[in-house]
């Protein structure tokens, strides 16, 4: 049974910035052809970096979260992340994180593995001491995620007032409703859960608010 192993957990070259709320909208997108803000670096466990377009994310660690994020704000709206993985074993997980209050380390996760199972939740202090399940008990198994290496699979989250639908490879695989984070910073992550060497990249994000909402994007 694949099972989330939440007793190691690090934030990995998140960037604290000082986020000016401002009235309007705004969206925001980024095809990772340059640095736009989003941490890269290299530590014993975890390495990111940006090259030919994409952002990649290699965990070397046997069990943890590892992310970065972007330095920005928002709140309703559509998210796109589109994640390959290209290197290390298959049970593992990987995708985005969105509303992030990176100060108290809660965030709404969603996240596809390689060998076929979805998890879709609310981490709190970056999971070590609450987990909110949104859709489901635990990982489960989706027949919309792409397995295997280099198989590129695309998250999107349509968010709106606490409720959110959740699509992978555009078709849906869950809906849930929290208001307990209303809006923050976004990033990618990767998750190992007992061995090392996974190595996925990262494209074509992009954050369009949601134009009923009060939702707000600033840098």
């Amino acid at each position: 049974m694949k099972t989330k192993n939440v007793w190691l957990m690090m934030m990995f070259l998140s960037l604290t910035l000082i986020l000016a709320a401002c009235g309007g909208y705004g969206s925001y997108e980024t095809t990772f052809d340059g640095r736009d803000g989003w941490g890269v670096g290299d530590t014993a466990e975890v390495k990111g970096s940006i090259a030919d377009g994409r952002y990649r994310l290699q965990v070397d660690a046997e069990r943890g979260i590892f992310w970065s994020t972007a330095g920005i704000n928002a709140g309703d709206g559509t998210y796109v992340l589109e994640a390959t993985q290209t290197a290390g074993p298959l049970d593992n997980g990987f995708g985005l994180m969105f509303m992030t209050d990176t100060e108290a380390l809660n965030f709404f996760l969603f996240e596809v593995s390689g060998d076929g199972y979805i998890w879709i939740g609310l981490c709190e202090a970056g999971c070590e001491d609450n987990q909110v399940m949104l859709v489901g008990e635990g990982w489960i198994a989706s027949d919309a995620v792409r397995q295997g290496l280099n198989q590129t699979n695309r998250l999107r989250v349509e968010v709106k007032g606490g409720n959110m639908i959740f699509f992978v490879n555009d078709t849906e695989v869950g809906r849930g409703t929290n208001t307990a984070l209303t809006a923050g910073d976004v990033g990618v992550l990767v998750e190992t859960l007992g061995e090392g060497g996974v190595v996925v990249q990262f494209d074509n994000f992009s954050y369009t608010p949601d134009p009923d909402s009060a939702s707000f994007f600033s840098r």
